[in-house]
């Protein structure tokens, strides 16, 4: 498969998380692809913020407000009528699951729930893709990397939030909508990295933003290894998971990885390195000697069947992921239009990636 842009055209999709960081460059890239968007989602969470920055107002239309409100979310989603929904709202940061787990679940989960409740109620719908992560697995810190039929589990709230995502979702495309020929899948991507992402608590937004102060960045886990790749090109899995639930149906509707290659796995000091080296004068970093809440050592993804299946693949090396991102990270510090330089990266990304 390859992404068909002819196919998007005109093509009816809810996103809900629209206003976060991955949500808005898949809205953006939506509507450069020529789909009809309609999104819905919290406020950004927060400022600055990929949703302000690239005014992507001026270009998706959309309800602000909670997937928690069921009724609301199936009253937009009937007027709407979508073909195709894309969910990638949540509470994505685990370090606030510790926090807030309650609120982690009932976003994350019973979000998910009434959203697909929601579906079954909606003749026109063909496709969902509903996005986890990579930390959905049960994580035996072991080398090998993690296939779609894994055991699912999670120490921290968020990672077991998103586990029980994935059996909800089994359960409502075996229990409900395979009947009703609606094509359900999951997505796990690696650590995203990216343009406009200012989430606390993150690597890179962390990184960008004490070496902007002048100060050492401080390291929680510079060992901890895990899987980068840049925002795009799980998006691109996404879009041509969509594609392909639409055009193939249930032959497709179950869980997907879309991790990068070997090339994209390394320790989080490793990673930060290779971004020092990319800011002058980079004031660098150093380990944490707090006691830190558990989070897993060694993460990798094994992709191979939507390379297989799908036709996806990771495309560009870790320091081309750090260059883009930086790009970004200057190009909005310089004051330039945001909109116009993240659809030049989806453009230029599209080029590449055919």
């Amino acid at each position: 498969m390859a992404l068909n842009p002819a196919f998007w055209q005109g093509r009816r999709v809810l996103l809900t998380g629209h206003t976060g960081f991955k949500g808005g460059w898949l809205a953006l890239w939506l509507r450069e692809l020529g789909a009809e968007v309609f999104g819905y989602a919290l406020e950004a969470s927060t400022t600055p913020s990929l949703w302000q920055s690239a005014r992507l107002a001026e270009r998706v239309p959309g309800r602000i407000a909670d997937i928690r409100d069921a009724e609301a979310l199936s009253r937009d989603l009937l007027a709407f009528r979508p073909e195709i929904v894309l969910h990638l709202a949540a509470q994505p940061l685990v370090r606030e699951s510790y926090r807030a787990p309650a609120d982690t679940y009932g976003v994350n989960l019973m979000g998910t729930l009434n959203l697909l409740e929601a579906v079954r109620q909606c003749e026109t719908v063909r496709a969902v893709v509903v996005v986890t992560t990579d930390k959905c697995y049960e994580n035996r810190e072991w080398v090998w990397p993690y296939r779609e039929q894994d055991a699912l589990g999670g120490v921290d709230p968020y990672s077991s939030s998103k586990a029980c995502v994935e059996l909800l979702c089994a359960s409502w495309r075996d229990s409900f909508l395979r009947a009703r020929g609606v094509a359900l899948a999951t997505a796990r991507a690696g650590n995203v990295l990216g343009g406009g992402d200012w989430s606390p608590e993150r690597l890179i937004p962390d990184a960008l933003a004490a070496w902007q102060r002048g100060e050492t960045l401080t390291l929680r886990y510079p060992q901890a290894t895990r899987p980068w790749q840049h925002v795009l090109e799980p998006l691109q899995g996404y879009l041509l998971l969509a594609q392909a639930l639409v055009e193939r149906g249930d032959g497709v509707a179950e869980a997907w990885n879309f991790g990068p290659d070997a090339s994209g796995v390394a320790p989080v000091g490793e990673v930060v390195e290779q971004l020092a080296r990319l800011w002058p004068g980079c004031p660098g970093w150093t380990a944490s000697g707090e006691v830190q809440p558990h989070e897993a050592g060694l993460l990798t993804l094994d992709s191979s069947k939507a390379r297989q299946r799908l036709g996806w693949r990771p495309n560009g090396s870790l320091e081309q992921t750090l260059e883009r991102t930086l790009a970004w990270h200057q190009a909005w510090q310089a004051g330039q239009d945001m909109q116009a330089f993240t659809r030049a990266q989806i453009a230029a990304f599209q080029g590449e990636n055919p």
